[in-house]
């Protein structure tokens, strides 16, 4: 298969701000095509996920793969998905997480990569980090309240928690997002990735 951002991943993966993670081995952890319907744009890659350069190669990729109705092998066919983290690289851990995305890198590599996706016709943002880049001062006052007020973003845009099991006491108290937002995501999905 072609990659259409290899030309991308060589910049990034030469950008000095990128120089001790190249060393360690790592590859900028980003897909997508010029055929890519949907773009998933979540934080950064999990540890596990940088190991076997495979996106969401976790738990969380698992949990987020089921909320969006689809397949493995669908989610990491670059011809209907894009996957475009905040940051490229796994950030090392932090407290009871990993680290943040680091805030520059989004803001110098996402439009020349979105610039790239002309079919995209729905961006999901995975998370606060997502969201507070992609939707500013449409946001709400909390998480929460954002994810409850999905449909203000539409067409364009659902902003959705982070599949991590720290969220599980997140999902717990909020069973209104499984029982009802997952089945209109899991709808909207379909009908950007049909013909």
């Amino acid at each position: 298969m072609t990659d259409d951002l290899a030309d991308l991943r060589a910049a990034i993966a030469a950008d000095p701000a990128n120089a001790a993670l190249t060393a360690q081995g790592w590859a900028p952890l980003f897909t997508g095509s010029a055929t890519s319907r949907v773009v998933v744009v979540g934080q950064a890659p999990g540890r596990r996920a940088q190991e076997a350069n495979i996106p969401w190669h976790d738990p969380s990729g698992d949990r987020l793969v089921r909320w969006l109705g689809v397949t493995r092998e669908q989610f990491h066919d670059p011809a209907s998905f894009a996957i475009v983290p905040m940051d490229f690289y796994y950030p090392g851990r932090a407290g009871s997480g990993d680290a943040p995305p680091r805030k520059d890198i989004a803001p110098r590599w996402h439009p020349s990569i979105l610039a790239r996706l002309p079919e995209a016709r729905l961006r999901i943002l995975v998370g606060g980090y997502a969201q507070r880049y992609y939707l500013g001062d449409a946001r709400k006052a909390t998480l929460t309240e954002t994810v409850r007020a999905w449909r203000d973003h539409l067409p364009g845009a659902v902003p959705i928690v982070h599949p991590s099991g720290l969220n599980a006491r997140w999902l717990a108290a909020n069973p209104w997002f499984e029982a009802e937002v997952v089945p209109e995501l899991q709808a909207l999905v379909a009908a950007a990735l049909a013909d």
